[in-house]
């Protein structure tokens, strides 16, 4: 990778660190975030490798303690056992999806096969969380009331300001590297 592409794999790790700082509302077991929106835009914007390891710096720096994630503690290797710490893995693979599918489809379809990926890693991470490490007991369709419907049309929304934005961002990029 170029310094350019880390530098700007860096840049949309802190972006994503002060998404989860300014967008900390809690409610429920999964707390809404801003985060994914710039997995988004992360993916949209850098090449896979440069948006997978941006997102992996992000969980790597709140895994070392940086108070960095959107609920209590905010930070620490004890977040793993927390039952949103699927997500975290999740923007990994999700920023990676939308970054290598948006080089041959639509930033669309890029996207929402990301949030697909993003979905399949935190529901699957919530449910044997609960489940096994927890100790509740929670079906697949309670999983998908708490951790998906409340937070599709939330992220669809912000899809679309993600695919807006990383078109201007885009351009001024390759003008800037011109």
């Amino acid at each position: 990778m170029s310094t350019r592409e880390l530098t700007l794999a860096a840049l949309f790790a802190a972006l994503a660190a002060v998404a989860a700082i300014i967008g900390r509302i809690g409610v429920g077991i999964v707390p809404f975030s801003l985060v994914p929106f710039v997995v988004m835009l992360t993916g949209l914007i850098l090449k896979p490798r440069a948006a997978a390891l941006s997102m992996t710096l992000y969980l790597f720096l709140g895994l070392m303690g940086l108070p960095i994630f959107s609920s209590p503690p905010y930070g620490g290797i004890a977040y793993i056992t927390k039952p949103t710490f699927g997500f975290l893995l999740g923007y990994i693979f999700s920023a990676y999806t939308i970054s290598k599918l948006n080089q041959s489809k639509n930033s669309i379809f890029a996207i929402l096969s990301g949030l697909m990926v993003l979905y399949l890693i935190g529901l699957s991470y919530l449910w044997f969380n609960l489940n096994f490490i927890m100790g509740t007991t929670i079906t697949w369709i309670d999983t998908i009331k708490v951790g998906f419907l409340p937070y599709i049309l939330p992220d669809l929304g912000k899809a679309l300001a993600a695919i807006l934005i990383a078109t201007k961002v885009s351009k001024r990029l390759k003008s800037i590297s011109q």
